[in-house]
């Protein structure tokens, strides 16, 4: 029998034993509400972005009544006549009793629904994701936003290669809701299981886009589309909802298995599994939703919290907020989830800024009132080592003291061994002592610019230089290259009302990751050569009506609108930089290398490109409907390799379009439709 008739009998007679209709009348009904009524009530009655639920009038109302309003439809508000045979009425009516007892009923099982054609063998004989497999995935599989967990974004896989790649074509494509995405994808034995812009979780045939199941969270404020990730584990999707919660959902049947308390945060890093635990991080407005939850990935049980803004009696063992009542203290985690390394044991997760944005705000009109080297405003633009059973911090390092700005540091942290080797030529920063050793190491580069090399052991600092290049308005003036403290670039602090600063870079790079490709040692980084205009606040004067602040990005100085933007491919034993510049256009899309010697992302003006990996020509290029947005990766299904990217609205492509966020104006009318393409090379 089909699987998908299995799962409504088992559904129906199983848990609604009371409520008894034949699996045909099912598949019938639900053939008939697809194809006229789930294009405004949604797929499983409750409401879409055309109409509300109708589950409450069906659970109200009687048969005879029922039918009667379908028939006459309710024009006032919208709605046709629903024109089908007096034959097929019982069914849709059948169907329909079927979702609302089902809504009303199943303690949040209620809401998934299924797509009565799909038998995909990957569901139907599901294994459970171990801990061995997210540890060295297998590389038909994307386990996790950057594949592994040393973020490197890497896949072996090589059957697209540089002689092959100009054949790419178009293997299916999916329209998606409305509403932000920034996700990527997860990938597992054939399944796509991805969230939706407006906050609900889909698995999908990874080979043809045919929808398997979709899962729609009852949850307060739907839409999550600024998720970046989600994760998988055992027979489980996990994914963060819009009211704060982590839900886990069956990866077979889209059934919810458990959640936990909402706690008012939006997890915008989405999550990731670490040592049997869900991890999640997000956004927040007071200390006490700035955290790092783990919950027990099979029970649902809270493991630990790390608040990110440090108490007073927390390491480093003295405040570093200066006094800064403890509630009042913020520092999210809205970018990438963290990553983790088996060898050291432990999780590296990055912090962004801490709040309000100006040292003058912060510390009652004293910027000076904690210290311009690190460390300042704990945790915020850190990196922190944490051990994944107990959640204490092992290390931390925090590469922008006090930020002034806005300047995130919370992007993905690489992990990866080299030689080190920095070219005083090309880096700026270098601990003497380390030069001529090979080291593992972790990366990264941040929102302001900046990369900085790690150990992964420690956190001692082995060098750091500006990035993508060395301005005098770069956000950092020094680093102790023995301590690897920083210090703020103190000339650039908006240290009165109305002090105007230019600060370089300003979202050079941000939540979309760049890649490590092991077998060239090197780092492949968007950059955008873009500064922060910045103006603090005014207050009212007698004479003056009160200034708010004022952000605007702008073209670094000097550099013309042709080589405002690229890729940079940087040597990670030397630390030189080669740069592919692309024009006037940036991105706001994930960098992937392959196997194949290739290089795929993309730009806002909807173009999608392969680069090689040496030279940086483009080998293949297509145009989609609208701005990649995070997202592409590369999976493989029985040997055959698929590329897959997601295009649409996300929250900083509408900025770097009319030049809000910079660096210049392009207005370009490049759409702002969710989809999903899939590319992949012709059958032989």
């Amino acid at each position: 029998m089909h699987l998908f008739i299995r799962r409504l009998l088992a559904f129906i007679f199983f848990c609604f034993p009371v409520f008894t209709v034949s699996a045909q009348e099912v598949a019938q009904g639900l053939e008939i509400y697809n194809g006229i009524c789930a294009h405004c009530h949604g797929s499983n009655g409750q409401g879409g972005t055309l109409a509300p639920s109708m589950l409450g009038r069906v659970a109200e109302e009687n048969n005879q009544d029922l039918a009667a309003f379908l028939r006459a439809g309710n024009p006032e508000k919208g709605m046709p006549p629903v024109v089908i045979s007096d034959a097929q009425m019982p069914a849709l009516l059948e169907y329909l009793r079927f979702l609302a007892v089902n809504f009303n009923q199943s303690e949040g099982l209620n809401s998934t629904s299924f797509n009565a054609l799909s038998s995909t063998p990957a569901i139907e004989n599901y294994r459970p994701v171990t801990r061995e497999m997210l540890l060295n995935p297998n590389p038909e599989d994307w386990l996790m936003y950057s594949r592994t967990y040393d973020a490197q974004r890497y896949s072996p896989l090589d059957e697209i290669d540089r002689d092959n790649v100009g054949q790419l074509g178009l293997a299916w494509s999916l329209g998606l809701p409305d509403g932000i995405t920034e996700t990527i994808p997860t990938v597992y034995a054939g399944v796509m299981y991805l969230t939706m812009p407006d906050g609900s979780v889909a698995a999908l045939d990874a080979t043809t886009g045919d929808l398997i199941w979709r899962h729609v969270p009852e949850v307060e404020g739907r839409g999550a589309g600024r998720s970046k990730t989600m994760s998988i584990y055992e027979d489980m999707i996990y994914f963060g909802a819009s009211d704060g919660s982590v839900i886990a959902i069956d990866a077979v049947n889209g059934q919810e298995r458990w959640r936990s308390e909402p706690t008012g945060r939006d997890i915008t890093s989405g999550t990731i599994v670490i040592e049997g635990k869900v991890l999640a991080g997000g956004t927040c407005r007071e200390r006490a939703s700035c955290f790092i939850s783990a919950h027990d990935a099979l029970t649902g049980e809270l493991a630990w919290k790390f608040f990110t803004a440090q108490a007073p009696t927390e390491m480093p063992g003295y405040d570093t907020w200066a006094g800064v009542p403890l509630a009042e203290r913020t520092a999210s985690t809205w970018g990438l989830p963290g990553g983790y390394d088996a060898e050291t044991g432990m999780i590296y997760w990055s912090v962004a800024n801490p709040s309000p944005y100006t040292r003058y705000e912060r510390h009652g009109g004293n910027p000076g009132a904690v210290s311009y080297s690190a460390p300042a405003n704990l945790y915020s633009n850190s990196t922190l080592a944490i051990d994944p059973d107990s959640g204490a911090l092992n290390w931390y390092y925090q590469h922008l003291p006090g930020d002034d700005w806005d300047e995130d540091m919370n992007q993905e942290r690489i992990i990866f061994r080299t030689p080190v080797n920095p070219d005083p030529a090309h880096v700026k920063w270098i601990n003497p002592a380390v030069s001529g050793q090979e080291r593992d190491v972790i990366v990264n580069v941040g929102e302001g610019g900046g990369l900085w090399v790690l150990d992964k052991h420690t956190g001692e600092f082995l060098w750091a230089m500006p990035f993508p290049e060395d301005t005098e308005n770069f956000l950092i003036e020094d680093i102790d290259v023995s301590t690897g403290a920083t210090m703020i670039n103190r000339d650039l602090i908006l240290d009165e009302p109305g002090a105007h600063r230019i600060i370089c870079y300003f979202n050079t790079r941000s939540y979309w990751p760049g890649s490590y490709n092991p077998q060239r040692n090197a780092m492949y980084v968007p950059y955008i050569k873009n500064c922060l205009n910045m103006t603090s606040a005014m207050p009212a004067t007698e004479s003056l009506p009160a200034m708010p602040q004022s952000r605007i990005g702008i073209s670094a100085p000097g550099v013309p609108p042709e080589e405002l933007n690229g890729m940079a491919k940087v040597n990670m034993e030397t630390g030189e930089i080669t740069y592919w510049v692309t024009g006037p256009v940036p991105t706001t899309s994930s960098v992937l290398t392959t196997g194949g010697d290739l290089l795929f992302w993309g730009d806002i003006n909807r173009r999608f490109r392969a680069q090689d990996l040496d030279s940086g020509e483009v080998l293949w290029e297509t145009i989609l409907n609208a701005p990649v947005s995070t997202s592409n990766i590369t999976y493989a299904v029985d040997g055959k390799q698929y590329v897959a990217v997601i295009t649409g609205n996300n929250l900083s492509h509408p900025g770097l379009n009319t030049g809000s966020m910079g660096p210049i104006k392009l207005n370009l009318d490049n759409g702002n439709g969710n989809s999903v393409y899939v590319f992949a090379l012709p059958d032989q």
